[in-house]
């Protein structure tokens, strides 16, 4: 038995279903569940850990639904900096082939402490290739070093250049080890229950990518063992033109083909969709990734944000791979997720003034995404919100710094509004993984040696 008091806090936003705006207030935890949760007169006094946390904004961990970890090692390589998705991806495979057991572990850490920092306490991650020996219980074991919670897609490529698919061969793997190895992973690590630390996914990488049977045959496998399924879904026109040239059908349409729609999918990207598209997303259940970054730097493309909320898709926020996006920073995906969808609805037409101006995404919706909505999307009641019953995930940010000079108005928007900042507390389960803005489960000063050398081997081609 073990209890956590986090106390005289300055603002607690839950997040749940009334929205609660707490001043004052405090949060008692027992055994990694939230449970209590009000005013600090009202909550016990003493626990086994006590943290004051005056002058700091509390808020639910953030919920990051899309990354590719091991992409912190190739980050702002030259040749692809400046290349759209199809180019990007023919620039990176021969180098990602490169990668060992020990790289997929090294990013994994750099990746997940990142996301801490930054206030993530739960993160998918789409790992799709495996050289070398490379797996994903690699990551998974990495994972554990940190301490946040896990959901380890099993990705897999099958469709390579010689049979009419983008990656080269020598990154693609036969379509028996992977559907073997993704039944082994399940029956291993998946955890369904309240409070998971690792839960598994079962995530072909993309149309232009794996064949219709592993799309098919993962459907079944993934059913079987009541397992969520992910892949990348209309991310550009070239992934469009591709289907219709491959497949005879549009990349939704696609999905619907290979039994790859209903409430356990979810899609990152979702750019270029249709209104009969997003209906259909709505109507059976699927979820949307949304990452703004990433689609910026690679020019894919402004996805429909604001249509899809409206519509009532569940949709959240993903980083995505750090050699899309370079960063792995979850307070600065929720800003950019807010200015993207503001800049949408300005090129749609929308005036500044006038009635029929549309809405703009808030920053109160912007952390919803971040939140709530990857909750939802992920298919956990556990997170996502500050709740009696629910995880013991959250974090804190002093408000009593320059960057928020200003803003104290209104706390939550500073903290979206404002430039992004690290956060000074985060806890996953009670158990404490910042404290003070210093990550407390790794030795940053050597790992990002350790992880340079290994950047500087793989991009440099060295053996």
């Amino acid at each position: 038995m073990s209890t956590l008091l986090i106390k005289n806090t300055a603002l607690i936003v839950t997040m749940d279903d009334h929205d609660r705006e707490l001043k004052n207030s405090s949060i008692f935890c027992r055994d990694g569940f939230i449970e209590q949760l009000g005013t600090t007169a009202e909550l016990p006094q003493t626990a086994d850990k006590v943290i004051d946390l005056h002058n700091h904004l509390v808020l639910p961990g953030l919920v990051n639904t899309h990354h590719h970890f091991y992409q912190t090692l190739t980050r702002a390589v030259p040749a692809a900096q400046d290349v759209n998705l199809f180019n990007w991806l023919k620039t990176l495979y021969p180098i990602w082939a490169r990668m060992t057991s020990e790289d997929i572990f090294i990013s994994t850490q750099t990746a997940l402490a990142e996301l801490a920092l930054s206030g993530c306490t739960t993160a998918s991650d789409h790992l799709y290739l495996f050289p070398n020996g490379a797996k994903l219980d690699d990551e998974i074991e990495a994972a554990e070093t940190i301490g946040l919670r896990l959901h380890a897609s099993r990705g897999s490529m099958s469709l390579g250049e010689s049979k009419g698919g983008l990656p080269p061969d020598s990154v693609v793997d036969d379509e028996d080890t992977i559907l073997k190895d993704s039944q082994r992973l399940i029956e291993r690590y998946h955890d369904p229950n309240p409070g998971s630390k690792v839960q598994i996914v079962l995530a072909p990488c993309s149309p232009f990518s794996v064949t219709g049977e592993l799309m098919r045959q993962s459907a079944v496998l993934a059913r079987e063992y009541h397992v969520q399924l992910h892949t990348h879904l209309a991310e550009t026109q070239d992934e469009e033109a591709f289907c219709i040239e491959k497949f005879g059908y549009k990349p939704v349409a696609y999905m619907q083909s290979v039994d790859w729609i209903g409430e356990d999918v979810w899609f990152a990207h979702s750019v270029h969709v249709n209104q009969d598209e997003i209906n259909l997303f709505a109507r059976t259940g699927c979820g949307v990734a949304h990452c703004p970054s990433s689609n910026m730097r690679l020019g894919s493309g402004i996805a429909p944000i604001l249509d899809l909320m409206d519509a009532g898709v569940k949709v959240s926020l993903g980083v995505d791979g750090s050699a899309s996006n370079d960063s792995s920073h979850m307070l600065a995906e929720t800003r950019q997720a807010m200015l993207l969808a503001r800049l949408g609805s300005g090129l749609k037409g929308a005036s500044l003034s006038g009635k029929d101006t549309p809405p703009l995404l808030t920053a109160r919706q912007a952390l919803s995404l971040a939140t709530r909505g990857g909750a939802s999307v992920l298919g956990r009641q556990d997170i996502g919100s500050l709740e009696v019953g629910k995880c013991a995930d959250f974090i804190a940010i002093n408000l009593n710094r320059l960057d928020f000079s200003g803003a104290l108005h209104d706390p939550l928007a500073a903290a979206v509004f404002c430039t992004p900042q690290k956060v000074d507390l985060n806890v996953v389960g009670g158990e404490i993984i910042v404290k003070d803005g210093q990550l407390q489960t790794l030795d940053l000063t050597n790992h990002i040696q350790k992880h340079n050398r290994a950047a500087k081997r793989l991009v440099e081609g060295q053996a």
